[in-house]
């Protein structure tokens, strides 16, 4: 991956009549990296790529690929290319016809063409002799890396994608999924990914682009995210989480040794996973620890989630291998904790 950006983003403000999607936002986009961008819907991340592909035009800033400013250029002229939810396939064409249309557009000899589309079929693990078949004889997951080939096929600098997989079942989303990261490290082309799944994003991407309201709440690997979230916002949006005001502490919470010296008296609020707190013996110490009732548990395979009611009546979840579960369904007593190091403090303004 190149230290230099391939694509720089500088204050893009979008507007549409009196509502702003885009709130003059900056990102940097690396050299070869997998980006993904995720949000809740409405968040501005559809309206991002848009302007990135020239589908739509920015009301200020500026959009630089390399040293080449491109927000002004139409989009059939920008080096990028970009692979629709829908795909946008010719059904009664052939897998060769939908791969070679980009190369035919730029007016590249037929055998030429076929050339690359036979070695883009070999790239994308499809058997040779489907580049005579029709595009409405193939299967979903099929049709996905014809999508893929066509895209890849006049070779551009940059891949958008703009929820490819949202279509598809879970299993064959899955296995998508690891095949798209193992073509982006194959071909070393620069990908950026818009996807509301951020299971999808955690899989396949470098880093990761949390959007929230029309701008970047954080952009960090998905595991400094998980970890240490910037924001409530973001540490809830990546996954379930226990939240203590710990400026306000109303005695869920008993901290001692580090954690006491680490987090009493902080503004701010205390993240702890709840697959970071285990279930404590009786007499057993820890540097954080929670009291409380058991009131529902649920079995997750080889993990069990305990849904668990302190004494100030906030919900904690826990999640443990089932060998380390509860003695007792709900009703039972319980104290759960952890080491300050398996805790993240938010200090929001």
């Amino acid at each position: 991956m190149g230290d230099m950006p391939i694509l720089r983003i500088n204050a893009l403000t979008k507007t549409f009549d009196d509502f702003t999607a885009l709130h003059a936002i900056d990102l940097n986009v690396h050299d070869g990296e997998f980006l993904a961008i995720v949000g809740p819907s409405g968040c501005g991340k559809t309206t991002l790529i848009r302007l990135m592909v020239g589908m739509e035009e920015p009301s200020d800033g500026a959009i630089w690929l390399r040293d080449q400013r491109i927000d002004e250029v139409p989009a059939n002229k920008r080096p990028t290319c970009m692979v629709f939810q829908s795909l946008a396939l010719f059904p009664h064409r052939t897998v060769g016809q939908n791969i070679e249309f980009p190369l035919k557009l730029r007016k590249v000899p037929a055998a030429e063409r076929k050339a690359r589309a036979l070695e883009l079929l070999a790239l994308l693990r499809l058997p040779e002799d489907y580049y005579g078949k029709r595009i409405d004889q193939c299967s979903g997951g099929e049709r996905q890396r014809v999508a893929l080939a066509r895209a890849l096929a006049f070779d551009p600098e940059i891949l958008f994608f703009d929820e490819p997989l949202s279509a598809l079942d879970y299993r064959l989303r899955k296995t998508l999924e690891k095949e798209l990261r193992e073509l982006h490290l194959r071909t070393g082309k620069t990908f950026v990914y818009i996807t509301h799944s951020l299971e999808e994003a955690m899989v396949m991407s470098d880093r990761i682009a949390i959007m929230r309201a029309g701008r970047f709440e954080q952009i960090a690997p998905g595991a400094e995210i998980y970890a240490r979230p910037s924001s409530t916002f973001v540490a809830e949006f990546m996954g379930e989480v226990n939240l203590f005001d710990v400026s306000a502490n109303a005695g869920d919470l008993t901290l001692s040794g580090r954690a006491a010296g680490q987090f009493s008296g902080q503004q701010g609020t205390l993240m702890i996973r709840p697959e970071s707190l285990r279930i404590l013996a009786p007499e057993e110490a820890a540097e954080v620890a929670v009291s409380g009732t058991v009131t529902a548990e649920y079995l997750l395979g080889s993990r069990i989630q305990y849904a668990i009611t302190t004494a100030g009546d906030k919900s904690v979840t826990v999640e443990v291998l089932r060998e380390n579960g509860i003695d007792g369904g709900p009703g039972t007593p319980v104290r759960i904790g952890c080491g300050a190091s398996a805790c993240h403090l938010i200090a929001e303004a």
